[in-house]
């Protein structure tokens, strides 16, 4: 008999056919990111005492209530990286692991920021609307180019690492703070982030959410950014403070600003909206059709240890 497996976020046909080979599969995915839970929650009220599994990701998150309301739980994984809405401490007081797909996505997030990060400092978008109403080169001020500048990265972990790889093949100096120092790098380390801010050109946001990097970017480290200065966010939204971006932006005291991640998704940030330097993606940098599939994969890997008593490999609590 199949083990029960409740998934709460989007899968492809193809991903379903292919969990479903292994588990009976109860696909129920939330609506709005995880606002309405209903779907979940229906379902866990109806057949709760059978789901051994859980497949969820880091924005859905799953609630003490919805873990206590299984009875059988024995695993919970998340698709990416992020596992911030993941009640981790109560699971792991009920004996119950979880893991996240990390490793699967780095490149694509890495990508991603180098993307965003071009487009804002050469004004790409804006460029591109206004070569479609008889803009020139003449017109307008000459962008800064991004080769030989200095990049600062918030969180140097897999993907911050993979961002640094690519940056350095645009010849920049790297700079970063993180929880640990990463020595063996060579790129230097500074003890706060406004210092980080202070030196570099480039701001880059790699590091987990929760309470302790809530609005980390403030209006202090934004100053000392500094008028030439760019920030890029692909880790969670709550990082950066939505308010004084979009001060800095008005008052000119940065360059851009380019988010992949914002507060309140799925809503864009209403006040940067006005600002043709603020790049903003829908939450995308993670989500290409390699990455999804390595996080499916990495999802039955760990289920399958699991089942075999063997050691997971990538637990987070």
């Amino acid at each position: 008999m199949k083990p029960t497996l409740l998934v709460l976020v989007f899968l492809s046909e193809e991903h379903r056919a292919l969990v479903s080979q292994r588990f009976d599969l109860i696909y129920s995915p939330n609506e709005g990111l995880g606002a309405d839970r209903s779907n979940g929650v229906a379902q866990i009220a109806a057949r709760g005492k059978d789901i051994r599994f859980v497949l969820t990701n880091g924005t859905n998150g799953l609630l003490p209530a919805e873990i206590d309301a299984m009875p059988s739980l024995e695993l919970v994984c998340t698709l990416g990286v992020g596992f911030e809405n993941v009640a981790r401490d109560h699971a792991k007081s009920k004996g119950i692991p979880v893991c996240n797909a990390a490793g699967t996505n780095d490149s694509a997030v890495a990508d991603h920021a180098m993307a965003i990060l071009l487009a804002a400092i050469r004004r790409v978008p804006f460029l591109n609307t206004g070569v479609r109403h008889g803009l020139w080169r003449d017109d307008i001020p000459r962008p800064p180019h991004v080769s030989g500048r200095k990049m600062g990265i918030f969180g140097l972990g897999a993907i911050g690492k993979q961002i640094a790889k690519r940056a350095q093949g645009f010849d920049m100096e790297i700079g970063y703070h993180s929880r640990t120092r990463r020595d063996e790098t060579g790129f230097k380390w500074f003890e706060d982030i406004v210092s980080l801010a202070k030196w570099c050109d480039f701001l880059v946001i790699a590091a987990p959410g929760g309470k302790e990097t809530y609005h980390i970017v403030s209006t202090e480290v934004l100053n000392a950014l500094g008028p030439e200065g760019v920030v890029v966010n692909i880790a969670r939204g709550t990082l950066v403070d939505t308010d004084a971006v979009a001060d800095a932006l008005h008052d000119k005291r940065i360059w851009a600003a380019a988010l992949d991640v914002y507060e309140f998704e799925p809503t864009p940030p209403a006040r940067l909206l006005e600002f043709d330097n603020a790049i903003l993606t829908p939450h995308i940098g993670g989500i290409s059709p390699q990455a999804i599939h390595a996080s499916v994969l990495r999802f039955l890997e760990n289920a399958e240890a699991h089942l075999a008593g063997k050691p997971l490999l990538t637990q987070v609590n």
